[in-house]
């Protein structure tokens, strides 16, 4: 029997209405009173005491936090607010990374305000190492591009704002 336990049977009977507690187990016997003389034997030795429960000690701990909540604002700039019916929706064909020109070091195939037709190339969908053109199937200029260069797409998501002509 480990020590915390026997603790806890002192502390224990102490809050009870008992006078006297015995206990024994694999050659260990252990025997409380209460209001008298105690005897607490173990495995044949005995000790003899005049009060059996000593008040554990009260040891204070403060917590500290582990790490602090950090808030951040994020301020985005104000869009024109654009009445969405009137504009088309450039989406995606497949799943796929979305990427805005041929290679890193090449300029973006369209930016916000550029003028489209419909057979040009406004993105690229990689799709299973398969580098796909995207086009805008209508005419008029780039309003908003929604996704980010590098993020991954999926079907139907859409990619541009176009305003008609």
């Amino acid at each position: 029997m480990k020590i915390q336990e026997i603790r806890e049977i002192i502390k224990l009977i102490d809050q009870s209405s008992l006078d006297e507690f015995l206990y024994e187990s694999d050659g260990t016997k252990i025997k409380l009173k209460k209001n008298d003389k105690g005897i607490i034997s173990t495995g044949g030795q005995s000790f003899e005491s005049s009060s059996v429960v000593e008040e554990p000690k009260m040891v204070e701990v403060k917590a500290e936090p582990v790490s602090e909540i950090k808030e951040e604002v994020v301020v985005t700039e104000a869009k024109p607010v654009v009445e969405e019916s009137s504009l088309h929706k450039i989406t995606s064909p497949m799943v796929g990374t979305f990427y805005q020109s041929s290679s890193p070091d090449a300029d973006a195939y369209v930016q916000v305000g550029s003028k489209i037709n419909a057979d040009s190339i406004v993105c690229i969908v990689e799709a299973m190492k398969l580098f796909n053109e995207i086009e805008a199937e209508v005419e008029g200029e780039i309003v908003e591009i929604l996704v980010k260069d590098g993020q991954l797409v999926e079907y139907g998501q859409p990619l541009f704002l176009v305003k008609g002509n």
